[in-house]
């Protein structure tokens, strides 16, 4: 059998970052010095080949075209490597994952993002653990030979997790991210062990990679107090297309006419308008309490266990297939990749 293969990818962030040896300032790293840092590669047994933004960013900087760029180059390589580790930084790495999920359709190899809260040349360092054993998850199969683990995922910290269920909730510690609403897809210890059962199932069929994200979407996080005036205002956005609120509890929002008037005129204009729960964990439960059927009565679209950052993605990506209203609000109700739990 032939040696199995992976493709690093280096967008950016902490990962890849060094300090300069004479002021001490972080700057990114040369990949072609990868190995030198991470000298246990050399005895992973899996073929490696590492392609880089030529200038890498910051994920704070990450913006829709650079998902796309990334979407390119596992769509272009795609039957050459036998998976894919994408260097990201862990800042918006969620958002990122949850995209991929959504341009990578019918995706049948693993893409695993990873990065790290230390810099790799750091003693105390995150970077080795995290970037090995994500190439060692990117590079598995199973007993008939099938990728383990078809599907984007997250790997930190010793945990793999499907890339559109995850988010970040720790700025410090090196147990950075959560899957709140879905159990994790993987376990690093003396053995990695996957729970077959969370995992995507394979898919036949060629991947289609989608090249188009539409950025007018937005996010109005409610909060107690929150005018009714102000929100009339941003929803009046020219070019506005779908906006995402994050509600209280169980997809909950003030009830205030101010408010709700503001939310019905941006239904009229053609607003597709999207509720996910602020919470970390649970579900949008729409109309079950009084102070959500008024969202429930004008059509704002409940998104269940969905994370923010999967929402926001999932309505760029599908606007960006020259989606309507109409197909928003049904595609954005339907599970396209795990993304969320059918009810």
């Amino acid at each position: 059998m032939s040696q199995r293969s992976v493709l690093i990818i280096y967008t950016g962030g902490t990962i890849g970052m060094v300090a300069d040896p004479r002021t001490g300032a972080l700057r990114p790293m040369d990949l072609a010095h990868l190995e030198k840092q991470v000298p246990e590669l050399e005895r992973i047994g899996v073929t490696l080949q590492a392609e880089a933004f030529e200038q890498p960013i910051d994920s704070s900087d990450m913006r829709p075209p650079d998902w796309v760029r990334i979407a390119r180059i596992i769509g272009a390589n795609h039957d050459a490597f036998d998976g894919f580790v994408v260097l990201h930084g862990s800042d918006t790495m969620a958002y990122t994952a949850s995209a991929l999920s959504f341009l990578l359709e019918g995706l049948s190899k693993p893409v695993i993002l990873t990065g790290s809260q230390l810099p790799i040349g750091t003693i105390r360092t995150d970077a080795k653990e995290n970037l090995i054993t994500a190439i060692e998850i990117a590079a598995a199969k199973d007993e008939q030979g099938r990728p383990m683990v078809p599907e984007v995922a997250v790997y930190f910290e010793y945990r793999l997790y499907r890339g559109n269920r995850t988010v970040k909730v720790h700025a410090e510690r090196f147990e950075a991210f959560r899957s709140p609403n879905y159990p994790v897809l993987a376990e690093a210890g003396v053995h990695i062990r996957y729970d077959r059962a969370a995992i995507l199932p394979h898919r036949a069929g060629p991947l289609k990679v989608h090249e188009q994200v539409d950025e007018a979407v937005a996010l109005i996080h409610l909060f107690p107090g929150i005018s009714g005036a102000w929100v009339d205002h941003a929803l009046s956005r020219p070019g506005l297309r779908a906006v995402v609120l994050a509600t209280f509890g169980s997809g909950n929002a003030p009830t205030g006419p101010a408010l709700i008037s503001a939310l019905q005129r941006a239904r009229d204009r053609g607003t597709v308008l999207l509720n996910v729960t602020q919470c970390v964990g649970g579900r949008v439960e729409q109309g079950r309490y009084v102070t959500s059927r008024a969202l429930a009565a004008m059509g704002v679209v409940p998104c269940g266990d969905m994370t923010v950052e999967a929402t926001i993605t999932k309505a760029m990506c599908l606007l960006g297939r020259t989606t309507g209203p109409e197909e928003l609000e049904r595609d954005m109700a339907e599970v396209l990749c795990g993304e969320m739990t059918v009810s």
